[in-house]
């Protein structure tokens, strides 16, 4: 299980191993049953020397994205019943793929305050509402799956029109495939009205025009 962030599988972290050449070593396979099937691992740990695994000295933090962390560190390895046994605090890996997600985030567009705040007020409303009235939680849901398709769409069309795959997936904390992954989404989702949102409320509703892209 790699570390999280808020950017998803764009940017997850983990300790990667480091062999004494400095080289980052290929998977590690596992033979699991007689039928010539076999399971792959890259964890750090499992470089111990043993058999034809080649042994890790040091680790270095590490993201999907492909950043690899310059500092590396030493991994102590010891004996018990059980064979190689390596002692590491993965805390400073960690910290170096933390200091790599704030360079990531500040070149991110920022999400304007009075938005943020609004998106805070509704995750905490709805997951309130999730336990006092799931069903009208769901109605809301709903709802806001169908603004997101349409805003979505409508905002992915505007930004391939004004901005680079480059500039596109740099502003959104992404690599370029997830960028380019998530924009395709959102302009090949059917698309839908414009959501009445006065259907939830007996309360009028003075709704504006939205810009759309072409059919």
């Amino acid at each position: 299980m790699g570390w999280e962030s808020e950017f998803g599988a764009s940017h997850e972290g983990r300790a990667v191993a480091v062999l004494a050449d400095g080289s980052e070593p290929g998977p590690v396979y596992f033979d699991m049953n007689s039928g010539g099937c076999a399971q792959s691992s890259t964890n750090w740990w499992v470089y111990d020397g043993e058999g034809r695994r080649p042994r890790a000295t040091h680790v270095q933090g590490g993201c999907s994205c492909g950043w690899r962390g310059a500092p590396l560190h030493a991994i102590e390895w010891t004996r018990d019943d059980d064979g190689p046994a390596p002692v590491l605090d993965e805390l400073d890996p960690r910290e170096d793929w933390k200091e790599h997600l704030c360079e990531v985030r500040v070149r991110t567009v920022p999400v304007p305050s009075g938005l943020e705040e609004l998106l805070r007020q509704v995750d905490g409303t709805m997951t309130d509402l999730a336990c006092e009235d799931p069903l009208a939680t769901l109605r809301a849901l709903a709802v806001l799956e169908r603004l997101v398709a349409d805003i979505g769409r409508t905002a992915s069309f505007n930004a391939r029109a004004d901005k680079t795959s480059e500039e596109i997936a740099t502003a959104l904390g992404m690599t370029s495939d997830k960028a380019s992954s998530l924009l395709r989404g959102y302009l090949h989702s059917r698309r839908r009205h414009p959501v009445p949102l006065r259907a939830l409320s007996s309360t009028p509703v003075r709704q504006r025009p939205l810009l759309r892209p072409p059919h």
